[in-house]
């Protein structure tokens, strides 16, 4: 195990941008707007390749212990708690604060060893920065200016000493079998909830205030055997909704996690229904080409009335996607979670399933035998041999004449057929068709002599007739 620094400070000190600088990504969303990251977020610092180490950014520390802000302040203590060093960052343009006064006694009282980062130096004399914070006692501090990438050598110069060979801390695997989970849908309809639930631990703030999840947040869970990465997302909305700057940047990070995970989980809220927000994160979700698991939220607060009239509600407007599994579930009480695991397996077996030349070729001629292409224009297409072109989702190439005539109807019934034919479940199926060149398409056919006195004789001939 790696050993794990923690990034801790009051809001808006740039220990978002210190992370991205430490870890070299953009996992973390960087604004001006104090108070932009709220859960705790993870990701190795590799600078140094001999010595590679856990990097977790979190929350600002505002000293409220209320509400948002006390959550915020809860996951960073808890971060801190299993940290094998704390680096304290702090803001070197506004010098020292009581806030950092206060949070300086917290870490003292914590016993766990921490390391002052002056930020913000740019422009500045690093040495009369550090000297302001002279009154906070610490025995060595570091400046640094992590938006400019200055100063960072010499942070893990001072870091690599201090850390443990082997550390605690739970890395994110790169094991390419483990399934991909984003879970997604509009604001405040539980999703922090059910990735806690389905950890066991308050490891996302959840809270009935919608847009408090603001980053995607990965976490790795073994459940039955199986590894998985659970993706917790920002709530999306409609793009004439959005229109603060850090609510743009978090619906980026949610249209990111979906294209990165292999199985989506959308959200609905029984109570409400699809609504045109859900229509909306369902179009993000077709358009990637996603598996897909439909989960009913909050079922537990509904009469059986209720009940039938959400079912009904959802068999009418999700028509467009049947194949895709709906799972009733209740987040806050864990109802559904062991059938919500079987959706998302079998959702990723079908998107990843391989298939053969072979036995692609005789669906497609069973399918056409049982229903042939209809007439266009006096013409039928002829749907003449199919290969399989890849997966997640499972796509097929046709060659044949005539396809750019076959109407969507016949893609759907082909559709249709190969899903039932190899019982595909919980993924979309991309049908590509091309059309056969004609390699005498331009070419004029030049006569021999001999071709045309031959041609000449027979028009005496039919004239002679």
């Amino acid at each position: 195990m790696l050993p794990l620094v923690a990034l801790v400070g009051r809001p808006n000190v740039g220990k978002s941008t210190l992370f991205n600088a430490l870890t070299r990504t953009r996992d973390a969303l960087v604004h001006d707007e104090p108070g932009v990251t709220r859960d705790r977020n993870y990701g190795i610092c590799r600078l140094d390749e001999a010595r590679p180490f856990v990097v977790c950014d979190t929350g600002g520390i505002s000293g409220d212990d209320e509400g948002l802000a006390g959550a915020t302040a809860k996951q960073s203590r808890a971060a801190a708690e299993e940290a094998d060093l704390i680096l304290f960052v702090v803001d070197g343009r506004e010098g020292p604060s009581s806030l950092d006064q206060e949070i300086l006694r917290w870490l003292r009282k914590s016993g766990r060893p921490f390391l002052l980062a002056v930020n913000k130096t740019d422009g500045r004399d690093e040495a009369a920065c550090i000297n302001e914070f002279v009154r906070f006692g610490v025995d060595e501090a570091v400046a640094l200016a992590a938006a400019h990438q200055r100063g960072i050598p010499a942070l893990l110069e001072t870091i690599l000493p201090r850390l443990p060979e082997d550390g605690d801390a739970a890395v994110l695997g790169d094991d390419p079998a483990r399934i991909r989970v984003a879970f997604v849908g509009r604001p405040n309809v539980g999703k922090s909830t059910l990735v806690n639930r389905l950890l066991g631990e308050e490891r996302m703030i959840a809270s009935d205030v919608p847009g408090t999840t603001r980053d995607s947040i990965a976490v790795d869970l073994e459940r039955d055997g199986r590894d998985y990465r659970l993706i917790d997302t920002a709530g999306l909305r409609r793009k004439s909704k959005v229109e603060e700057a850090v609510e743009k940047f978090s619906t980026f990070k949610t249209l990111q996690a979906i294209q990165s995970s292999q199985v989506v989980v959308i959200l609905l809220d029984a109570g409400e229904g699809v609504t045109e927000q859900d229509a909306t994160v369902l179009g993000h979700v077709l358009d990637a080409g996603k598996a897909l698991v439909i989960a009913i939220n909050k079922w537990d607060g509904q009469s059986q009335y209720q009940r039938e009239q959400t079912m009904g509600l959802l068999e009418r407007k999700l028509s467009f996607c049947e194949w895709a599994q709906r799972i009733t579930i209740s987040a806050k009480h864990g109802t559904g979670m062991r059938e919500l695991f079987k959706a998302v397996n079998r959702a990723h077996a079908s998107a990843t399933q391989e298939f053969g030349t072979s036995e692609s070729n005789k669906a497609l001629e069973i399918a056409v035998e049982s229903f042939p292409p209809p007439v266009q224009n006096g013409k039928v297409a002829k749907l003449r041999f199919v290969h399989p072109a890849g997966n997640n989702p499972p796509t097929f190439v046709v060659h044949g004449t005539r396809l750019r005539k076959l109407p969507d109807s016949y893609k759907r019934y082909l559709e249709n057929f190969f899903r039932k034919r190899f019982k595909l479940v919980g993924t979309p199926i991309q049908f590509v068709f091309k059309e056969g060149e004609n390699p005498f398409e331009g070419k004029k056919n030049v006569l021999t002599e001999k071709q045309v006195q031959k041609k000449r004789r027979l028009m005496r001939h039919v004239k002679r007739k």
